[in-house]
């Protein structure tokens, strides 16, 4: 199977995370490269539903976690033994799969308990006449094993408690054995041996087995029918016929009950912790409704993740949607402070003080000499404009600039208009739905030390709507911060028109003094100039936070 391979942004995705995520995807598929597809690991904030919807294109899919799951590595081919099949079945399974567990299922696919390969050996070792000659079996399970046909009576379902006797002696001898056991519990296993039919049928066995092929005499099968004995006739010989009748014990009766299960919607850890504690060599990965769908071993916790990431618009796995850590991830694009993990190989690592991913995306197009189309032109103009406010913040670099007049072109846009469009269509606070979703809609964490805080940020057209939720904003930090567990959590406001953002901060009062910018009430602070979170606002904060 070939391997997927999602192009995701961080967990509260962005106008550049989102774009930056369906062009490269575009940009991949274009390269050849027909199994990669954009996710996003969030909700989309107003204004990047607004740009989605301008523009006409989808949304990326939307991946809460990618945590393997156990449906990612088993195998869907499982090898299974019905209850009511014999255990010949079952050793015949075991034998030409190279297994060391079989399960055993119902009707409808479920399992009922499991057979250890070992567990038929030490049944069959055991010594004792009644470990060999006892089975717990149905007329119909040892029919199949001997391959006979019924003279007299007929096949049942029914599972019975029988014992084997071989009726290789003189008729006086034979009928002296018998009268040792319950009569309805014998199947007597002779050849062409009409005394010996005369006698088993007269005591009443169970089961007459005729082994070789051979028939009993007209009237003895009518005596049979008669006394409500049933006869069978085997082609097989006396010998095979009572090894084989000894696997006719049907494959529920040896099975089990107690097994180790997982279903295939659980992480993949859940897997691994089952096989290491609960001691069995296997477990069973059960569907939605029940079914068996695979065996799982510790081997299969070695077994390729079908599918890997490449990141877009961050490095930091704390950013990343959750379950990253445990994928392979091929490439990074981001225009961030490098926090990436280590790999253990090289990997296709862009990266660059510009300010938006966008461009970065915009500059692979260029590099290898494919052109994107309009749409895909517009999704990146968008990109690189929200993230540079319009080419007004100090993140912007010349390169960003350069990119906006040859995306415009190819988008057939006004990038001022359409920028302006953009922040007008997003500015206003109350299209996020609500103060907690204002304050997650752009949230990233960061850290000096041990110390972890986190900020997030919106874009606005005056500040009026800002004071009027300002208590409620301060809740929605507050709950974030503990819910976090961080030491500061902030809300940067930043007003496109005036080029000015007010800091709202929960926490990290000790700090206060030395922030360095007016502070117009407790814990707000009035920031000119400041628009960038990346490369102004973080940067401070973690020199405050490093130098105390």
């Amino acid at each position: 199977m070939k391997q997927q391979t999602y192009v995701i942004g961080h967990r509260n995705p962005d106008t550049d995370s989102v774009a930056s995520a369906l062009a490269y995807a575009e940009f991949k598929r274009l390269a050849g490269e027909d199994n990669v597809t954009a996710a996003m690991a969030g909700s989309l904030n107003p204004q990047t539903k607004w740009v989605l919807e301008r523009l006409g294109v989808t949304p990326p899919l939307y991946l809460a976690d990618v945590h393997p799951k156990v449906r990612d590595v088993v195998v869907r081919t499982p090898v299974t033994v019905a209850a009511t099949d014999p255990l010949m079945k079952a050793l015949q399974l075991f034998h030409h799969n190279g297994i060391r567990i079989l399960p055993v299922v119902d009707t409808a696919g479920a399992p009922v308990g499991v057979i250890p390969l070992i567990k038929i050996a030490d049944r069959f070792l055991r010594t004792g006449p009644d470990s060999l000659r006892v089975v717990s079996a149905s007329l119909d399970s040892l029919a199949a094993c001997l391959e006979g046909n019924f003279l007299a009576g007929q096949a049942s379902l029914q599972v019975e408690q029988l014992r084997l006797v071989v009726g290789a002696m003189n008729e006086t001898s034979f009928a002296t054995r018998l009268t040792g056991f319950p009569a309805e519990s014998l199947v007597v296993i002779t050849g062409d041996r009409p005394s010996i039919h005369r006698a088993a049928i007269a005591h009443g066995v169970r089961l007459l087995v005729v082994t070789g092929g051979l028939s009993a005499e007209p009237e003895v099968v009518e005596l049979a029918k008669e006394k409500g004995v049933a006869v069978l006739s085997t082609p097989l010989d006396t010998a095979a016929a009572l090894s084989l009748a000894r696997l006719a014990t049907l494959a529920g009766e040896l099975a089990d009950p107690h097994f180790e299960s997982v279903g295939v919607g659980e992480p993949l850890g859940r897997l691994r912790q089952k096989l290491k504690s609960s001691g069995e060599a296997a477990v069973l990965a059960l569907e939605d409704d029940g079914a068996l769908a695979g065996v799982a071993t510790k081997s299969t916790l070695f077994a390729p993740i079908p599918y890997s990431l490449i990141l877009v618009d961050h490095n930091e796995l704390v950013q990343a949607v959750p379950g990253a850590e445990e994928l392979e991830i091929l490439e990074v694009i981001d225009h961030h402070k490098l926090g990436n993990p280590p790999t253990s190989y090289p990997i296709k690592f862009v990266t660059a003080p510009v300010g938006s991913t966008c461009t970065l995306v915009a500059t692979l197009y260029r590099d290898r000499g494919l052109t994107p189309d309009a749409t895909t032109a517009s999704l990146l103009l968008a990109g690189v404009l929200s993230d540079t406010v319009i080419l007004k913040s100090p993140t912007t670099s010349e390169r960003d600039r350069a990119t906006v007049e040859w995306l415009a072109g190819l988008a057939g846009l006004d990038w001022q208009k359409f920028g302006a469009e953009i922040f007008a269509a997003s500015g206003a606070l109350s299209g996020y739905g609500g103060p907690l979703q204002i304050v997650r809609s752009d949230f990233k964490h960061f850290s000096q030390g041990d110390l972890t805080f986190g900020v997030g940020q919106v874009e606005v057209f005056g500040f009026d709507e800002f004071h009027a939720m300002k208590a409620d904003l301060r809740q929605a930090l507050a709950s974030v911060r503990a819910g976090d567990k961080l030491e500061m959590a902030g809300l940067m406001v930043t007003d496109i028109a005036t080029e000015c953002t007010l800091f709202l901060v929960d926490g990290g009062a000790e700090y206060s003094k030395h922030m360095g910018y007016p502070r117009v009430e407790p814990q707000l602070y009035e920031m000119q100039g400041v628009m960038s979170r990346k490369k102004q606002l973080v940067p401070h904060l973690i020199k405050v936070l490093g130098a105390l």
